[in-house]
């Protein structure tokens, strides 16, 4: 009885330890788990509510874009979106760096209270990449400055994108790729005197462009609609509708001639041609843009000119004029000159300027016409003497005839008196007999 008993309670104290080891176990399993937890779980609980870095400058983070923008340097001037933001901009780098690009880099930059980016004068932006610039109820872009667009989207449900030009500073743009769209895609600041230079390379357009904005030069792009847009293309030329998509497509900026080359003849074709008149005749333009105009080569024309004012003389002498070709360039050039006739001080070009093209003008010979014959005339000094032509006998004249009738009637008459004074001298002397 003992040694049962006392193998009860070595098995029930053998439990007990199981028990208890098993116990410890589990709360050390249950304090590794609460640890493991804690570890994993503290960090997003204590940190869930604290802002995390939206741009980059080399290899260092900020928590704002404007910050960013104020760490930009000589060496390194991208400003590199890390995630979207909700934030109004002004392009206020430090005084040694000239320009900032803005590298969207897929994000969003919202504008929070105002135009989501504002370049002051003297300032350059660039904006590249893939990315989003909303202005929301306020413009996306207000430039006093440069500006370049490179890629990105770009929406706003005012105007998108506000110029200025005054008597100190004046805007300049280049758009080239990118998405715009808004109900008025650009217009101007509300003290401006005028736009600026804007000028439009690429990119797809959703809205309108206002008319009397004069500086404003369109060299390509897609359009949603030829609304407003009439004031800045020639004709229409070089607008061309995708029907893919219905935008309107307008080319690279070039010069086209109907007729490169023509032939002057003699007649009311043949006169002296101006600037103007050479465009007119060959049918000379550009693809669009009020903002340049077409020049002809002015020694080229000058030299056309003469060689019609010989061709002229020619046909006036009736002398033959053999056949000349002219060619003249004809040059695309930024109007230099202000609305008013002035010289324009802040007169920019574009990468576009100088692109010409040359036409060729064919002067037709002109034959000598036959004329009657005429008095051969004294033969000139310094010209060769012409061979004498054999003579023809001459023929009697009338004047010459008469004049030997008078002479042969006076030998008569004289003939006759000294035969009647011969008759009259015999009679005498047979009378004295």
């Amino acid at each position: 009885m003992y040694k049962h008993e006392k193998q009860a309670v070595e098995r029930l104290q053998s439990n007990h330890i199981h028990m208890l080891s098993t116990l410890s176990t589990a709360i050390i399993a249950f304090f590794l788990i609460i640890s493991l937890s804690g570890t994993l779980l503290f960090p997003v609980i204590a940190f869930a509510d604290e802002p995390q870095p939206v741009a980059q400058v080399g290899n260092t983070t900020y928590m704002s874009v404007q910050d960013a923008i104020g760490h930009t340097s000589m060496k390194n001037n991208t400003v590199t979106l890390l995630s979207d933001a909700t934030e109004s901009v002004t392009v206020t780098p430090p005084k040694v760096v000239r320009g900032v690009t803005l590298e969207l880099n897929g994000h969003a930059l919202n504008a929070s209270n105002t135009t989501a980016i504002t370049v002051p004068a003297n300032m350059q932006l660039t904006i590249t990449g893939s990315g989003t610039v909303a202005g929301g109820d306020n413009p996306a872009i207000d430039c006093r400055g440069a500006l370049q667009i490179q890629g990105g989207n770009f929406t706003s449900n005012t105007t998108l994108m506000r110029f200025a030009e005054t008597g100190s500073t004046s805007s300049e743009a280049s758009i080239s790729a990118g998405t715009f769209t808004a109900p008025t895609l650009i217009g101007m600041l509300n003290d401006a005197e005028h736009l600026g230079y804007v000028s439009i390379r690429g990119g797809e357009y959703h809205g309108a462009i206002p008319a009397g904005l004069d500086t404003l030069v369109l060299m390509g792009g897609s359009f949603s609609t030829t609304e407003n847009l009439t004031p800045y293309l020639v004709d229409v030329a070089g607008l061309i509708p995708d029907s893919d998509d219905g935008m309107f497509n307008i080319s690279e900026l070039a010069i086209s001639s109907d007729y490169p080359t023509v032939e002057l003849k003699q007649g009311s074709t043949l006169q002296k041609l101006t600037n103007d008149s050479l465009l007119d005749l060959t049918r000379t333009k550009l693809n669009g843009i009020s903002d340049y105009r077409l020049v002809a080569d002015a020694e080229q024309l000058q030299a056309l000119n003469k060689q019609i004012e010989l061709a002229l003389q020619a046909v006036a002498k009736r002398k033959a004029f053999d056949a000349v070709i002219q060619t003249v360039t004809i040059t695309a050039t930024r109007n230099a000159e202000t609305a008013d006739g002035g010289a324009d001080p802040q007169f920019r070009t574009s990468g576009h300027d100088e692109i010409s093209t040359q036409v060729t003008v064919n002067i037709k010979s002109i034959a000598k016409p036959e004329e009657p014959d005429k008095p051969e005339e004294p033969d000139k000094p310094n010209e060769p003497s012409k061979p004498a032509e054999p003579k023809q006998p001459d023929m009697p004249r009338t004047g010459s005839a008469v004049q030997a009738l008078a002479v042969i009637s006076l030998l008569l008459v004289i003939a006759s008196a000294i035969c009647a004074y011969a008759t009259v001298h015999l009679q005498s002397s047979r009378l004295h007999n």
